[in-house]
């Protein structure tokens, strides 16, 4: 298994309980194949640039460890997810 960092940018307006939904919605699909290390919540920050017409975004990065199968199949959730603006999934080299 590869380790894995994932940053997903969520739409500001979404309220503080769809954001737990959307993190708990994540982390099973992430833990039904590979295993969570860590959240971080860093809150809501100002974009570098507008993205969907959105001057700020609600960031939260998680840590992981699973099959590269598992990505394309968490990338397709985040694509399909409307409050998730924009996110990147990298492998950590060790």
């Amino acid at each position: 298994m590869n380790k894995y960092e994932s940053v997903i940018i969520i739409n500001p307006s979404v309220d503080d309980e769809k954001v737990k939904d959307l993190e708990k919605r994540f982390t099973d699909l992430i833990n039904k194949d590979g295993k969570l290390t860590k959240i971080d919540e860093l809150g809501k920050k100002k974009l570098a640039y507008e993205v969907r017409k959105n001057k700020e975004g609600i960031y939260v990065v998680l840590y992981f460890e699973a099959k590269p199968t598992l990505i394309a199949e968490l990338e397709r959730n985040y694509r399909i997810t409307d409050e998730v603006i924009k996110f990147i999934v990298v492998r950590v080299e060790e």
